[in-house]
């Protein structure tokens, strides 16, 4: 796609030639195939057919080709695939569902999953009424999109493996979390500006103000600042 002049259309070609390969019998079905037909069975039935419409020198040729026996039973490989799609199938349903029982699990779910979208409609625009195991009571914001409920309760049952109903509720709910979480801030803020340390830093430049509060890192353990002690013995000893 990179190097095609038109790499829209290479694209489009990539996906039809994936469709069409998804049909096909892979190496192995296909040995499997002409092991079970003895080998002569399906280059007869691509003669039959080629007969019809088509001399009988090149009648002769087919038959006498055993490389292109594979392409011609194409019915008989997709009836031997699909017998091990439905033996998958009870397999996927046997897997855990997940357990979601509050709603930052569920933010958080939606990030792991990587769908940014929801992720941020939730932070923004649904307030939490009741949350429960497959079950979900919000409230939204004007500006929610329409599909939201739609496309959250579909969502959810893709994530989790179950069914979720997910309804909107007529109570007013909790705050959205990008409420929350602004409140948090502003009071982190006004914690700092109280601070006397802040207050003489913001009387000596006059128009400062504090932006942004951040959370220091660990420091470190007392053990490597005690190390030093024998050094500093020795030397007050000198």
């Amino acid at each position: 796609m990179q190097t095609a002049t038109r790499p829209a259309a290479a694209a489009e070609m990539v996906l039809v030639r994936i469709a069409y390969v998804a049909d096909m019998p892979t190496p192995d079905e296909a040995i499997r195939m002409l092991e079970q037909n003895g080998g002569g069975s399906p280059v007869v039935s691509g003669s039959a057919s080629a007969s019809r419409s088509a001399p009988a020198s090149t009648v002769s040729s087919i038959s006498s080709s055993p490389m292109r026996a594979p392409a011609a039973p194409r019915s008989s490989a997709e009836a031997s695939a699909r017998p091990q799609a439905v033996a998958s199938a009870p397999e996927a349903q046997s897997a855990p569902a997940l357990r979601i029982t509050s709603f930052p699990q569920l933010v958080a779910l939606a990030g792991e999953k990587r769908d940014l979208l929801t992720k941020a409609a939730l932070e923004a625009d649904v307030r939490l009424v009741r949350i429960e195991d497959g079950r979900l009571e919000v409230a939204l914001e004007r500006n929610a999109a329409r599909m939201l409920v739609n496309d959250l309760s579909r969502k959810l049952e893709q994530w989790t493996g179950r069914r979720w109903t997910v309804i909107v509720s007529n109570e007013a709910g909790q705050p959205t979390l990008r409420s929350q979480n602004e409140v948090i801030k502003n009071e982190r803020e006004r914690a700092a500006e109280a601070d006397p340390r802040v207050q003489e830093v913001l009387a000596r430049f006059p128009g400062a103000k504090v932006v942004e509060v951040r959370k220091l890192a660990a420091e470190p353990p007392e053990s490597d600042a005690s190390g030093e002690d024998p050094a500093e013995s020795s030397d007050s000893d000198d």
